[in-house]
């Protein structure tokens, strides 16, 4: 796997997620060399921080239409 053939910037949320998840599979089994395990664990960080942009953005938005008053919360 490398960071070259999918761009963060390219990913859905749900890409990314899966993808780190199969990341963490990979790592949990403990069967993979030492620098492709450190390569995946640089990609996997990577792929949680833009998740995490990805729901703070989506937050950002929800919080947004709340306060325009078109729809109340839950």
């Amino acid at each position: 796997m490398t960071e070259a053939a999918t761009p963060l910037d390219g990913l859905t949320f749900e890409a990314a997620y899966a993808e780190l998840a199969q990341i963490i599979e990979q790592l949990d089994a403990g069967d993979l060399a030492l620098e492709e395990s450190v390569a995946l664990f640089e990609r996997g960080r990577k792929l949680s921080a833009y998740c995490q942009t990805l729901l703070d953005s989506a937050e950002l938005r929800v919080n947004q239409i709340l306060d325009d008053g078109s729809v109340a919360p839950l």
